[in-house]
């Protein structure tokens, strides 16, 4: 839902965590086909959004899961304290960044997938629509803002 005061909404599956984004329009998400958001997600891609993170007021029970990549990047899940539903996370590789799970806003049916990562790992059933930017691997950034960007 959007208020009158411009944010978007939304939680986790049980309800105990509750966030807003100060944002004008819904955010621009793209999916994520790597071995690791498969397993993260227990589905085949996991569809996100990179935020400003001063935009997201979090609140309810949230827990921390850090895990450090072979590279040294430091990633911080955070996910509802009841129900354990991954919500967002930072990365040191991305300071002042959050990477929002789509699918905790309330109106997640409303969003556009505008670019694929990790196209190389997606499953063999899914097709990836014409037009829509995708990538091997990881995109190169300026590559990757411009499609998230519009």
């Amino acid at each position: 839902m959007t208020d009158m005061a411009g944010t978007i909404e939304g939680g986790c599956r049980c309800g105990a965590v509750r966030y807003t984004l100060a944002l004008d329009a819904l955010p621009r998400t793209y999916a994520c086909h790597c071995l690791d958001c498969q397993t993260w997600s227990g589905s085949a891609f996991s569809q996100q959004a990179i935020l400003p993170e001063a935009a997201l007021s979090v609140s309810g029970p949230v827990l921390v899961y850090e895990l450090t990549s072979p590279s040294g990047r430091i990633s911080r899940q955070r996910i509802c304290g009841v129900c354990h539903t991954r919500v967002f996370n930072t990365n040191s590789a991305r300071p002042g960044k959050v990477v929002l799970r789509a699918g905790t806003l309330d109106r997640s049916d409303e969003l556009e997938v505008v670019a694929h990562i990790w196209a190389k790992r997606a499953q063999p059933w899914l097709r990836l629509p014409d037009g829509v930017p995708a990538w091997e691997e990881g995109a190169p950034a300026d590559a990757f803002a411009r499609a998230l960007e519009g």
